[in-house]
């Protein structure tokens, strides 16, 4: 499917994000860094950087955390809409850690303002979602409430009607449903999708298999091949270490990766979403696209925070500078 349109449109949540330093525990007492993360703003912000118009659609709360919200994701050149909530709460994110590394992040999200979305919110930027390339839109959104799970449905008919290819992260968080639940929903979007993003376990839900790991890459595949077979168009496989496996039609691409040192892994499979979809805006073979994902994604993991490390143009060929230091 040739892309038509302009940019790329993401709708979901996103969180006022609370990250402690090192140590000490946060029962001890720890003082938090305050920032904000949320799986669809970081892909966008990611495209933002990279030269891409995106833009945002969602509710925060009309309480300073929506306010840091809505203009930290302005500031990094995305366009925001999202509506106030009086009656309702902005989301919150706390991440715990321990020796600099992320080991549990907490989720604050139970009658938050993005958990009111509903078809009214897309609706009222249904000609935003028409007049682009691509939408993207991920498997949290759904587990929000009654109100989200009718309006990302709602969101993707549109850009179907409009030519608008529709990208989708399986993303599912086990936090927020139970499997059972989140099986057949998340399925029933892949199927309305162009392209679906999801990892080994997630790929298992969506067959309605037990959950299994990939060692190989030829085990990768096969299950790349069953999840397409099920849901139809493209699906990207993400494996970690291995790297990714981008199945189109009969094809299927191995994108492997180069072995990092992960601090913050929290934030990478957006990275490498907004990635692939940046790529793809550029008319890039899957080959291409699973590159940049990769390339991106492991920068991402090198340094803490959901999106902060997201490299713009320039970033990108510093990190294939042959020297450490530019002077």
């Amino acid at each position: 499917m040739a892309l038509t349109g302009n940019g790329v449109v993401t709708f979901g949540e996103t969180m006022a994000l609370l990250t402690p330093p090192s140590a000490p525990r946060l029962r001890d007492g720890a003082q938090m860094q305050l920032g904000i993360g949320g799986a669809e703003s970081n892909v966008a912000i990611g495209l933002a950087r990279l030269g891409f118009p995106s833009t945002w659609i969602s509710r925060v709360g009309d309480d300073d955390f929506g306010t840091l919200i809505v203009r930290e994701i302005r500031a990094e050149g995305v366009r925001v809409l999202a509506g106030r909530d009086a009656a309702a709460p902005t989301g919150l994110m706390v991440k715990e850690g321990r020796a600099g590394r992320t080991t549990r992040v907490r989720y604050y999200r139970a009658g938050s303002a993005a958990s009111r979305l509903d078809v009214a919110d897309v609706d009222r930027h249904a000609e935003a979602i028409a007049g682009a390339a691509i939408l993207h839109v991920t498997g949290i959104s759904p587990a929000l409430g009654p109100g989200p799970a009718r309006a990302v449905p709602a969101a993707v008919e549109i850009a179907r009607r409009n030519d608008t290819f529709v990208s989708f992260d399986v993303n599912h968080r086990a936090a927020l449903w139970s499997s059972e639940q989140a099986g057949p929903v998340l399925a029933d979007l892949a199927r309305r999708s162009d392209l679906t993003f999801a990892g080994p376990e997630e790929a298992c839900l969506l067959l309605g298999e037990n959950p299994r790991s990939v060692a190989s890459f030829e085990e990768g595949e096969k299950l790349a091949r069953l999840l397409a077979a099920a849901v139809g168009g493209v699906v990207v496989l993400k494996l970690g270490a291995l790297g990714a496996i981008a199945l189109q039609g009969e094809d299927a691409h191995h994108g492997p990766t180069t072995p990092i040192v992960a601090t913050d892994p929290v934030g990478a499979g957006d990275a490498f979403v907004g990635g692939y979809l940046a790529a793809l805006l550029e008319s890039g073979s899957p080959q291409q696209c699973l590159a940049l994902a990769n390339r991106i994604g492991g920068a991402v993991c090198q340094a803490p925070g959901d999106w902060e490390a997201l490299p713009t143009r320039a970033e990108l060929d510093a990190l294939d500078a042959s020297t450490d230091v530019v002077r």
